[in-house]
């Protein structure tokens, strides 16, 4: 199945949808989209409608649902209550309704064409995820967004070999200093609860949290950005990602290389469909 039929059988699923969770809306834009989605998540959670593959895929269509509404200037507050009135519709309607048995056919023919995608990009305002589903022996990017930090190429994101695979930050340095530390610096919820867009992206140093990488290993050479020959992989708690997650898709994020000499090289990363990326995973390998 190509990738323009599986988007057409998806809107037709998220059509049929609508009839049970928003008749009245005649065209749906983004903001709606997400509303659909979010209504099906809610009717499986509740009604076990879909097995485990299928909701992950209609996970990563939802998340992509949410960073397509924000792009197209949905504020977070508006679309946190667009899915409290999803659940709500969700929890009004019954598990044996004979339009949501529809609508599971509807859903499980659209995303089965999900389920055999082996690649797929989400793009950003400016920079793109890269998702790759591929089974390998060797190791490969999983989940990636490439920088750079002067004239070194940083790539960061989910990598590993077979099945398993972990959030890593791979950079090749020129020159012979290597840094001895690396923490991703992104925006504190605590101190700024809404997304900070201003400036050149970058929430200022005085509200940000940050995540220090456990430890540090040469690359793979796999792994490596092409015409390199050799590299570091910095590997980050499994938690980082939920902190990624909690961000407006429009934002910026940044890995800081910390050198013994005081400097910090900084490579800028958006945040984008980072949590649709995880979840097209989460699907599992080909």
């Amino acid at each position: 199945m190509t990738i323009g039929r599986t988007a057409l059988k998806t809107k037709a699923a998220l059509l049929a949808a609508a009839v049970l969770c928003a008749p009245q809306v005649a065209s749906a834009g983004p903001a709606d989209t997400y509303y659909e989605r979010a209504f099906m998540v809610a009717a499986d959670r509740r009604c076990g409608l879909f097995d485990a593959r299928i909701d992950a895929a209609l996970g990563a269509a939802t998340a992509q649902a949410r960073g397509a509404a924000l792009r197209s200037g949905a504020a977070e507050t508006d679309l946190s209550a667009t899915a409290a009135r999803a659940r709500s519709r969700a929890h009004a309607v019954s598990c044996q309704d004979p339009q949501l048995a529809t609508v599971k056919g509807r859903v499980d023919d659209a995303f089965s064409g999900w389920l055999r995608t082996p690649r797929m990009t989400f793009p950003g305002e400016r920079a793109d995820w890269i998702a790759n589903r591929m089974r390998s022996a060797a190791a490969g990017w999983r989940l990636q967004q490439t920088s750079i930090v002067g004239a070194s190429p940083v790539a960061f994101g989910y990598a590993g070999e077979g099945e398993a695979s972990e959030l890593v930050a791979v950079v090749s340095f020129v020159g012979r200093s290597r840094p001895t530390g690396a923490r991703i610096v992104l925006r504190d919820p605590n101190k700024v609860p809404r997304a900070w867009l201003a400036g050149d992206g970058l929430v200022p140093a005085s509200s940000r949290a940050s995540l220090w990488a456990a430890d540090v290993a040469p690359a793979s050479r796999e792994l490596l950005a092409e015409g390199r020959r050799t590299g570091e992989v910095w590997r980050f708690p499994a938690s980082t990602a939920a902190a990624l997650e909690r961000l407006d898709p429009r934002e910026t994020f940044a890995i800081e290389f910390h050198f013994r000499d005081g400097s910090v090289a900084t490579a800028k990363f958006e945040a984008g469909d980072f949590a649709a990326g995880r979840a097209f995973l989460a699907m599992g390998m080909l």
